[in-house]
């Protein structure tokens, strides 16, 4: 009897915590929030291109509190949060506004599995908006200053010997209050403006790993030269140890190269397989670390064959070649955002889906849009296959833009404070992205939000990664540097400027609006650049504008962008609807309008 009491008390406490979260607020929401086990939150190891066979993921249901800005760990606690979706998100179960002048703190505790005994064990954080201060044990042991980054700490010095050790976070995150970048947050969203975004919005997870361990993979290919220098970062070496690097194509090796960490080793890849959207082929490559001659650190990654670059065509234009040919990039703007997570899609499959449906469209590219995706994307699009131009996320905006004038507008006069943040965040989101061989583009500046000194900026940029192109300012202030001229138009395409010198590219036009009843984020204020009332009209108009682009790229147009991929918030000028359950223009016809543009740089 007594066993059946303990065992009724046992079920009612885990039917009680599985209970306890569910999504919150009367907004649409994706398919996918009805898939989400609390139990098990994006239960994928959020790291491909460096994975380790052993790792605890932490997502799930922490305590919670807002508290006034400045003040010391809670007595007592809000309630349940569930990581890693942000606080003013449906599917963390709060739905509530922090704002500049409070903190928001988690709270949990972990167990470290006994098999990690001997071991060092590493905190990782996909990604915290904005300023986060990690505590273990009540030790404040490090903080990181980014909202679109991941950040590790070694903890083992502040574990207590067994059982539960205890975890707070603290996160501060000003939006657009501050000088950092926010991309599209706004603590009043309207327009293109949406939903503030704060605290941790990607996975969190905790994995052992030796005292001498691997820290990061960069690997560049050459497909001229055929070969890829990869260079690996290590912690707390020492003189004896070495780097191991095997590219393997099919489980079968066939390169290898020996050399001390921090230092570029390069491996010859003959004949190679090249990687583009038609063909997205990946090598598999195994990096270990050895020490005294054994080897104590071993992690999983790939590579890919891909050249990006530029050359004038016969007719004296300046082109955009993928693997030593004129290819013309053709894309959705993607914002990334989601009903139900905002940042955070509900789940891998949701995450990939967005990538599914661009490729099912027939285009060969996504600008992402003043935002930086968790690792696990960018993987997707390395393995599916398909162009990404990453955008630096948007912030500290006050100057004029003048986008029909070349050398016009205004650099913002940002504080010291201001520039060293941004070039610390930067350079953050290109080493997330450096070794993707999705990734071929970098954008520094969109439409003058937050521009400045740009000639430094695009030169730094260019010199920490010459492998890709270099956009200075899509859509302008447009200045004479880097790879490309970017112009935006709304709504259809249109040429009003041509640089003899750069690429040129449409970096966005389109927007064509149609609000579906049922699936808007919003009743009323709902926009887009031009509304219209059933698919046929969308579609109708879209292949409109797909014409028109053709007579363009046969002008020197060598890239477009279409506004966009879904609804976001109260834009309704998506591809399909916020909550992803209607695509609102017929697939087929965009896709052929979309392939015939694609063609005519063939």
């Amino acid at each position: 009897m007594k066993k059946q009491v303990l065992l009724c008390c046992l079920l009612a406490t885990v039917m009680g915590a599985n209970a306890q979260w569910k999504p919150v607020g009367d907004k649409i929401k994706t398919k996918w929030a009805e898939q989400i086990n609390p139990a098990a939150v994006l239960p994928e190891y959020p790291r491909p291109a460096m994975e380790r066979a052993e790792w605890k993921n932490l997502n799930g249901e922490w305590a919670y509190a807002i508290r006034e800005k400045g003040g010391v760990e809670p007595a007592a606690f809000d309630g349940t949060i569930l990581v890693p979706f942000a606080v003013e998100s449906s599917l963390s179960g709060v739905q509530k506004t922090v704002g500049e002048k409070n903190e928001l703190w988690y709270k949990r505790t972990f167990t470290v599995p006994a098999s990690w005994k001997g071991k060092q064990v590493m905190l990782n954080f996909g990604a915290v908006d904005w300023k986060t201060d990690v505590f273990v044990n009540d030790i404040l042991i490090g903080s990181h200053q980014g909202g679109f980054t991941p950040f590790s700490f070694d903890v083992t010095p502040y574990l207590v010997n067994k059982g539960e050790q205890k975890l707070v976070v603290r996160v501060w995150d000003p939006t657009e209050k501050g000088f950092q970048p926010i991309g599209k947050q706004t603590s009043r969203p309207e327009g293109i403006w949406y939903t503030a975004v704060t605290g941790i919005w990607q996975t969190v997870w905790l994995e052992p790993v030796a005292v001498n361990h691997v820290t990061a993979i960069k690997a560049i290919p050459d497909v001229d030269k055929e070969l890829v220098d990869v260079t690996v970062s290590a912690a707390k070496c020492c003189a004896a140890d070495y780097i191991e690097v095997a590219i393997l194509d099919g489980g079968k090796q066939i390169a290898t190269a020996k050399g001390v960490a921090g230092k570029a080793l390069r491996l010859a890849v003959k004949s190679p397989k090249l990687w583009s959207p038609e063909n997205p082929v990946l090598y598999d490559m195994k990096v270990s670390l050895f020490s005294n001659g054994k080897k104590i650190d071993e992690v999983s990654s790939y590579t890919a064959m891909r050249k990006i670059s530029t050359k004038r065509d016969a007719n004296g234009i300046m082109r955009m070649q993928l693997n030593n040919k004129d290819y013309f990039q053709y894309g959705p703007l993607d914002q990334g955002w989601w009903p139900d997570g905002l940042y955070t899609a509900p789940t891998d499959e949701a995450l990939l889906y967005d990538i599914k449906k661009t490729k099912d469209w027939g285009f060969n590219m996504i600008r992402k849009h003043v935002k930086v995706e968790p690792a696990r994307w960018y993987y997707h699009c390395d393995k599916e296959g398909i162009l990404v131009w990453q955008d630096m996320p948007s912030g500290d905006h006050g100057n004029r833009w003048e986008p029909h004038v070349y050398n016009g507008g205004t650099d913002k006069n940002r504080s010291n404070e201001s520039i060293a943040n941004y070039y610390q965040e930067w350079k953050e989101i290109m080493d997330l992205c450096i070794s993707h061989p999705s990734v071929v583009m970098w954008v520094p500046f969109n439409e003058a939000w937050g521009q400045f000194k740009t000639e430094e900026v695009i030169a730094w940029t260019k010199k920490y990664d010459p492998s890709r192109l270099v956009n200075p300012a899509s859509g302008g202030n447009h200045r004479a540097c880097g790879d490309v001229l970017d112009l935006h138009n709304y709504p259809g395409p249109n040429m009003f400027l041509f640089d003899a010198v750069r690429v040129n590219v449409l970096g966005e036009y389109g927007g064509i609006g149609l609000p579906l009843e049922g699936h808007l984020w919003q009743q009323g204020k709902n926009w887009g650049y031009v509304q219209f009332k059933n698919s046929d009209e969308v579609t109708a108009e879209y292949v409109k504008f797909a014409n028109e682009l053709k007579d363009m790229v046969k002008r020197g147009f060598s890239a477009a962008v279409y506004t966009q991929t879904t609804d976001v918030e109260g834009e309704v000028n998506g591809l399909m609807t916020y909550d992803r359950k209607v695509i609102k223009i017929n697939e087929k016809a965009v896709k052929e309008a979309n392939q015939s543009v694609i063609r005519m740089l063939e």
